[in-house]
């Protein structure tokens, strides 16, 4: 499980990250993405990224206590 736990904080951090690059226009892949220069996006990949850094931090905690 924890092993589950990490992958899915990593995969939530990276996603944030591109949905971060996405938005602000740095990482403009596809072209005709939707979300290429557009604000909330932006907005948007820094909550996921924080919650996939949450995600990360509770499954390193409680790999601990065990």
């Amino acid at each position: 499980m924890r092993t589950i736990g990490y992958i899915i904080g990593l995969l939530m951090v990276l996603l944030g990250l591109i949905w971060i690059g996405q938005g602000s226009g740095y990482f403009p892949y596809p072209a005709s993405s939707f979300m290429i220069a557009q604000t909330i996006w932006v907005l948007w990949g820094a909550i996921l990224a924080a919650a996939g850094i949450a995600v990360l931090i509770i499954v390193s905690r409680l790999r601990r206590r065990v």
